[in-house]
């Protein structure tokens, strides 16, 4: 084997760098100062005014001569005779008992020559010829000077501009200067430089699987292509936020014993045309130079948007599209790629150019899902490892609460707890701070100091309530664990249910679901006879419940088994609906009547139920959080529950017997 070629640097120059910049600014300004103020190292006449001169100077012949120097300043020359005097003495003076200045003494300025001859010969008309002073006229010309003055704007651009270039030599490929535009941004990662591994990931069994396998053919490639294999040219993770995308490829980074370049698809795209393409050129380039090695993009959406969608309005020279373009080239065009991996992230997989997924280029579709009961505790154990708990803290416990949790969330609970610990004072994380830090995740911190009247009070207590008795006596609603009317975010009070995991819904459990959550409105109908505003979020959710069931499961008998949910995206760039106007009014019909038909069943529900709904709400009011066990205390053991969908005749007939 060869051995591996050697990086050329820079000698390391910190001095020069930092101190020559500073030193070259500053000697040229002292520079400029000395040529275009030649006198700038003379002591100065010392300034005076015609009348001073006229009074103090010439009236008492002192003066020896004058020069007007560019007809703007007159120089003072005053007589050796009167050095002794007490107010010529100081002008005289040079620091050297030996020697005495020979002048300029004194210096003003004059409007014009004329005016000043005028003023002279006024001033001197009693005096004698022999003792009017004389007067020269001089022209000085600074001539470095005016030159300097036009070469030193050019000097200070140039050298300007030689800063910049020998700042951007000296820096990285990609380091952000205004001549490395088209260079890659990417950070290049070692085993030294990430300290997340496979063993900080969590619940990600099967996705880390085949992350591995990548990573292991890069190791020992011979087990592989021994057989004929080839290891895969590109991988993408896909799944919801906060399931371990980005996580997952840290880990491979610190797992591989190869160079591994990661980079966001928004770092690709720049305001200057046709930098995203070199951007993506480059990066090629170097990975190549250092195969075999790994690339990671995150976000790849950034760029990897479908080329069909919104070319009308972006037009074909789109910039995002050509770095797509070059992306695809790169991955899998006439050049040969090998050795180089491409691992890629996005939770919008939907909406990827198909010609981006498909093998040869993305040949592994990694799919992350929220991790289920057995891989919560796994993803608990991992992030309880910094805390300090107590006895009290049960992970299998902890993970019973958090269905539908993604690994972000839970890294979230587990920080919260210890902030909340904290704030108590306290020396180890109990199992209460765990229940409080869910409970914020869910809903919020507690508004402890929102004003609410006891009217308001009154009918939260009696809408929570409502929830409360239809998901206890219908069987296919989630268990109820605790009801609380303490405001908490946005909400005044809420009801926590704990879901089951379960892959498919029948369509009994939708309308079930429904009825729970029209509770709380019936409730408040049913007990004032009259409704509040504290019914919109769950009027949303009913109305988008009703649309899921009637447009996208086929569970309506009039628009039969039909689906207009569309899995790809494409409805996010199209013009109109998938279906006429005639069905959408159908389909707004049934939702109405589904809807309608729901919250009846409801109210017939709380009707019959109403002792137990008054009991429930006094409860309430008298402790304001309650738990499971009150509700059994009062409703009994949750078994069973009444007829998922009563027909039209059984709802008239208990109706007129109300």
């Amino acid at each position: 084997m060869k051995p591996p070629k050697k990086i050329k640097q820079l000698p390391e120059q910190p001095e020069l760098r930092g101190k020559w910049p500073g030193m070259f600014w500053i000697y040229l300004v002292i520079l400029a100062l000395f040529f275009i103020f030649p006198g700038i190292n003379y002591s100065s006449p010392n300034e005076t005014t015609w009348q001073q001169f006229e009074k103090d100077m010439l009236s008492r012949k002192a003066v020896e001569k004058l020069t007007v120097i560019n007809n703007e300043k007159v120089d003072v020359y005053i007589k050796k005779a009167f050095a002794a005097d007490k107010y010529f003495k100081k002008v005289f003076d040079t620091g050297n008992p030996k020697e005495t200045s020979k002048g300029p003494h004194y210096r003003f300025t004059i409007g014009s020559p004329e005016i000043f001859e005028r003023k002279l010969d006024e001033a001197e008309k009693n005096f004698p010829v022999a003792d009017k002073v004389p007067v020269t006229y001089i022209k000085e010309t600074n001539y470095i000077g005016n030159i300097m003055s036009w070469i030193l704007p050019f000097l200070l651009i140039s050298g300007f501009l030689y800063f910049l270039m020998r700042r951007s030599s000296t820096l990285g490929q990609g380091e952000g200067s205004i001549f490395n535009f088209g260079k890659t941004t990417a950070t290049l990662f070692g085993k030294e430089n990430s300290a997340v591994t496979f063993k900080d990931v969590a619940g990600l069994e099967d996705a880390q699987m085949e992350v591995r396998e990548i990573v292991d053919f890069l190791k020992n490639p011979g087990v592989y292509t021994r057989l004929g294999a080839k290891i895969p040219k590109g991988a993408i993770l896909v799944g919801p936020p906060g399931t371990g995308k980005t996580l997952l490829a840290k880990a491979v980074a610190g797992e591989a014993r190869v160079p591994f370049f990661s980079i966001s698809g928004s770092e690709f795209v720049e305001m200057f045309v046709g930098v995203g393409a070199s951007r993506v050129r480059d990066l090629f380039k170097r990975a190549k130079e250092k195969a075999p090695c790994i690339i990671f993009i995150d976000e790849i959406d950034a760029i990897g948007r479908s080329r069909g969608k919104g070319a009308f309005l972006t037009g074909s020279n789109d910039e995002r599209e050509s770095t797509l373009n070059q992306l695809l080239t790169e991955m899998d065009g006439f050049g040969t790629n090998n050795g180089v991996i491409v691992l890629a992230a996005s939770n919008r997989a939907d909406i990827l150019d198909p010609a981006l997924l498909r093998p040869g280029r993305f040949d592994r579709h990694i799919y992350l899902e929220l991790p289920n009961l057995t891989e919560r505790e796994a993803i608990f154990k991992v992030h309880l490892r910094p805390i300090i708990t107590d006895t009290s803290v049960d992970v299998h416990f902890l993970a019973t609460q958090t269905p539908g949790f993604s690994g972000a969330d839970i890294a979230n609970i587990c920080n919260e707890s210890a902030l909340i610990a904290a704030r108590k004072k306290e020396n180890k994380v109990n199992k209460q701070d765990f229940t409080d830090a869910i409970d914020r995740v869910v809903a919020g911190s507690e508004k402890k100091g929102k004003i609410i009247s006891p009217e308001e009070k009154k009918t939260i207590a009696y809408h929570e309530a409502g929830h409360a008795i239809v998901s206890w006596f219908l069987k296919s609603v989630d268990p109820l664990i605790k009801v609380s009317i303490i405001p908490r975010g946005k909400s005044l009070g809420a009801a926590w249910y704990l879901p089951e995991e379960k892959q498919l819904i029948r369509k009994s459990a939708f309308h079930e679901n429904l009825c729970a959550a029209l509770g709380g409105r019936a409730a408040e109908e049913v007990i004032f006879g009259e409704v509040s505003s504290g019914a919109l979020d769950d009027l949303e959710k009913a109305t988008k419940e009703a649309y899921t069931m009637v447009a996208y499961y086929g569970f309506n008998q009039k628009i039969g088994n039909t689906s207009y949910y569309d899995s790809t995206g494409q409805r996010d760039s199209s013009f109109q609906k998938p279906f006429s106007e005639e069905t959408g009014r159908l389909i707004d019909e049934e939702v109405r009547k589904l809807v309608d038909e729901a919250y009846e069943k409801t109210k017939e529900l709380l009707i019959e139920k109403k002792q137990f709904l008054v009991n429930i709400a006094e409860l309430l009011l008298k402790k304001e959080v309650i738990y499971k066990e009150d509700l059994e205390g009062i409703l009994g053991k949750r078994e069973g529950g009444l007829p998922v969908w009563p027909s039209k005749k059984t709802i008239k007939k208990e109706a007129i017997i109300r």
